[in-house]
């Protein structure tokens, strides 16, 4: 395809596209573009529709501020989803001629902030839920008393404001958000790296999101080690693990997604942090590991709309048809849904609380 913008006179912008190699097919891009926002969109508005309603029941009660952390996650996926998803089709149906639509680099600017906070800000939201969850778990009576709601909400409201400041960290610095390769979306500096602060926010980047990702693999590997080794020494307070078990999966499910769609992309970014883009092949595989990380927010909401009673329960049956045997009794592991499954510390605090209330009542 051929470039218009080579004909213009040069400038920062037109230098960039007209050094630009990596082309896409714009019939393909574009479809690819309506198709994951279209998706996104629904899927995301229908995990916010449940959390809602199951945060509305349950907002007095313990178990709100678990959901409180997924739907503020949800809802973040659902406006990244929007907003990226609609600049990059308007992008697409532009023909990707940033010189004639973009001349002030505002609307590029806009694009990678967007692109720079929804992406860590779910990270560092899955992150706090796990330290949540692991407090509540490991620490259950420190949790019931000490982590309230307003708690919650400061540590919500300071993911959400450190992702931020890192997307307006350029800003800040008088550096411009740069037009990729492939002309269709907007990131730090990638190629004609010059100096150290090109490379200082692809590296910072990169170290927050795998530093996020580490935080949620330790903690949800104490949450289900700690789980596990009280299910072995004992059959007591069987209600209040299956719950927290459950809350570990969906966990574990968010993890999981992170990791495989987040870490090729943060990697690469790392990569070319440090070595510099290998040009020959940078912008194809920095644009399929994007692709990648854009699943993340299609997934995510489907972690909490198929992990629900109804679900698990028909799963578990037709396990139980296929296998002609019964593999999971449901007295131990309760598959309960988003709308019971989230009784933590209240039901569940201790067993000295249990042998306490037990005394009082003889």
């Amino acid at each position: 395809m051929s470039m218009n913008s080579s004909k213009e006179p040069a400038s920062p912008a037109t230098e960039l596209l007209s050094n630009a190699t990596c082309q896409t097919e714009k019939g393909l891009s574009v479809s690819f573009s309506i198709i994951f926002m279209t998706v996104g969109i629904l899927s995301n508005s229908l995990a916010i529709a449940i959390l809602m309603k199951a945060y509305q029941r349950f907002r007095q009660k313990y178990k709100s501020s678990f959901l409180l952390l997924a739907s503020t996650l949800v809802i973040t996926d659902f406006f990244g989803h929007l907003i990226n998803g609609a600049i990059a089709v308007f992008v697409y149906a532009s023909n990707k001629d940033w010189i004639r639509f973009d001349q002030s680099n505002v609307l590029c600017s806009i694009f990678g902030i967007c692109m720079v906070f929804s992406g860590l800000c779910p990270l560092f939201l899955g992150s706090v839920m796990a330290i949540e969850r692991c407090i509540g778990v490991t620490k259950p009576i420190f949790h019931s008393t000490k982590i309230t709601s307003k708690h919650v909400k400061m540590m919500l409201s300071g993911a959400c404001f450190f992702a931020v400041f890192v997307a307006l960290l350029p800003i800040l610095g008088h550096r411009d958000y740069k037009i990729q390769a492939s002309r269709t979306w907007c990131f730090y500096q990638t190629d004609h790296i010059t100096d150290w602060e090109d490379r200082f926010y692809l590296l910072l980047f990169s170290f927050l999101g795998l530093l996020a990702l580490s935080i949620s693999f330790f903690c949800n590997a104490i949450t289900g080690i700690s789980l596990l080794k009280v299910k072995f020494k004992s059959q007591q307070h069987r209600q209040g693990r299956s719950h927290h078990f459950e809350m570990v999966i969906q966990l574990l499910a968010i993890m999981c997604v992170s990791c495989v769609c987040w870490s090729p992309f943060l990697v690469t970014m790392a990569t070319i942090g440090i070595n510099g883009p290998d040009y020959l092949d940078a912008c194809e595989t920095t644009l399929f590991t994007l692709r990648m990380a854009t699943w993340n927010q299609i997934l995510d909401p489907w972690v909490y709309i198929l992990l629900r009673k109804a679900v698990l329960k028909n799963l578990y049956k037709l396990t139980r048809r296929c296998c002609g045997v019964h593999i999971i009794s449901l007295h131990v592991w309760e598959l309960s849904s988003i709308k019971n499954s989230l009784k933590v510390a209240a039901i569940s605090e201790s067993p000295v609380t249990e042998k306490v209330t037990q005394q009082t009542t003889t």
